[in-house]
């Protein structure tokens, strides 16, 4: 128990949370490393604005990199 990798998440205080991680995940039981924690796959109960949606990710970067794309281009002239 000693030797087990420690929990990553960080406490209320800030200090680093000193219970040992669940066997092969990086967070304790505590911070959402036991079974069943979290929402299950699929979940539409908290999707409420679509931000975060598959698409949207997508065409965030798709306008990330063309910008990125466009100022090299207007750098280079």
């Amino acid at each position: 128990m000693i030797n087990s990798l420690r929990c990553g998440a960080k406490t209320r205080k800030g200090t680093p949370c000193r219970a040992p991680a669940v066997s092969g995940k990086v967070r304790c039981r505590m911070h959402g490393g036991a079974a069943g924690s979290g929402a299950p796959k699929g979940n539409k109960n908290a999707l409420k604005n679509g931000l975060y949606t598959a698409e949207a990710i997508e065409m965030r970067q798709l306008v990330r990199n063309f910008s990125q794309k466009t100022k090299d281009i207007i750098e280079d002239m």
